[in-house]
């Protein structure tokens, strides 16, 4: 296995798979604790552990990404790769600088770049300052975000709270000055973690030449298109499902919303989680929804979502993220338990994850791209029945991503 990788959400999971399948790697995503057969994981070239550890206590992403860590250097992983979203979300606590630190720990390694640029998705970093867009970090949707609410730009001091090890800022101009000039910066700073410019895919390209030396990477999924893969880059067709559709949300990012409006105005069928019976009586609110979407013409495409407006977020955010999450994943699972749906896009990391471990999956073949960042999967529910999943961030996907992402399953 030449990549070992973990992921703190699902949607950062399949966005790095995709990303090292496009480089021709045979990649799959397994789930956090979930066993899976050696046999399911012979031949392949990268494996990405799945967590839903980027909100999560310090203590148990740590320890979560410890047991993932371990579960792939058994696997036999010659490199780790450690994924986070391109925003950075994170708090003072952590969990990224944690996490770091436990997995240099782990294999004797005194240094990795930080590299959380994503040019095809607007992110970049240019003086050690991360841009969403033209926008600085602090500036975007992301500083409205109720779990990791994102108020400063400059990476160093995102990171700096979260860990006592060295931090070095290596600029756009030496990232540009070849890979033999990137390399003896990364190779002459102090032990710790390097946080390096990138505006472009070519810059990514020559990070991940410079640093094809380090035991452990870290970043965003783009940096790994740097990285050669040994294997026929053909895309890998998923089974066929059953044709039953689903969408549901739980991001309140600006993306996400946007996608919502566009799916209405498309006439998708709408239907916005009631957060007063999600937090209350949240069997009842599932059953409602259930019951709508069986209600409703097999060909009609139901959305189900919980923030259309920013002033839909509601004080407590982390109470009620959690009660929607389980209330959409418990709805998902209903809907597939009941042979209703068998296509499901589901918007946000945290959803995802929740969708997911509801469902039982333990293990998700990447299918086709559907955007940067974003694929259909295919999966076995613990049932044995089974799906198509599209784990979509927040923030990722074309504003008609919900209407136009089922022809790639056709």
């Amino acid at each position: 296995m030449l990549i070992g990788a973990i992921a703190d959400d699902f949607t950062g999971a399949t966005d790095l798979a995709t990303t090292l399948r496009e480089r021709g790697m045979r990649t799959a995503v397994v789930i956090e604790d979930l066993p899976v057969g050696p046999e399911r994981l012979d031949g392949l070239d990268a494996v990405v552990v799945a967590l839903k550890t980027r909100t999560a206590p310090v203590s148990a992403a740590v320890a979560a990404s410890q047991r993932a860590v371990d579960r792939l250097l058994d696997a036999g992983a010659e490199r780790l790769y450690v994924k986070y979203c391109s925003t950075f979300d994170s708090t003072d606590e952590g969990n990224i600088g944690p996490v770091l630190d436990a997995v240099l720990r782990r294999v004797d390694a005194d240094r990795t770049v930080v590299v959380p640029a994503f040019p095809a998705n607007g992110r970049t970093v240019r003086d050690g300052l991360l841009y969403v867009g033209d926008d600085l970090l602090e500036n975007s949707s992301m500083r409205h975000h109720p779990l990791t609410p994102m108020t400063r730009s400059r990476l160093r001091d995102i990171l700096a709270p979260q860990t006592r090890a060295a931090i070095t800022e290596i600029p756009l101009g030496t990232v540009r000055a070849g890979t033999n000039a990137l390399r003896a910066a990364i190779d002459g700073a102090a032990p710790g973690y390097l946080i390096v410019d990138a505006v472009t895919d070519a810059d990514l390209a020559a990070i991940a030449a410079a640093s094809a030396h380090l035991r452990v990477l870290s970043g965003g999924a783009a940096l790994a298109a740097g990285i050669e893969g040994p294997a026929d880059a053909a895309p890998r067709s998923l089974e066929p499902v059953g044709p039953g559709r689903l969408v549901v949300c739980g991001s309140a990012s600006s993306t996400t919303r946007a996608q919502i409006a566009h799916a209405h105005a498309a006439g998708c069928a709408l239907r916005q989680v009631d957060l007063d019976r999600a937090l209350d009586h949240p069997q009842d609110e599932i059953d409602g929804i259930v019951a709508w979407v069986r209600s409703l013409p097999a060909d009609d495409l139901p959305v189900v979502y919980s923030v259309a407006e920013l002033s839909d977020i509601r004080v407590g955010a982390a109470e009620v993220s959690a009660a929607v999450e389980d209330v959409l994943a418990r709805v998902a699972a209903e809907l597939v338990a009941g042979d209703t749906a068998h296509r499901i896009i589901v918007a946000g990391g945290e959803t995802s994850g929740a969708v997911v471990q509801r469902l039982d999956v333990s293990l998700l073949d990447i299918g086709p791209q559907l955007a940067p960042g974003v694929c259909w999967s295919g999966a076995t529910t613990g049932s044995g029945r089974r799906v198509a999943l599209a784990l979509k961030s927040g923030n990722f996907g074309a504003t008609d991503l919900f209407t136009a992402a089922w022809e790639a399953l056709a």
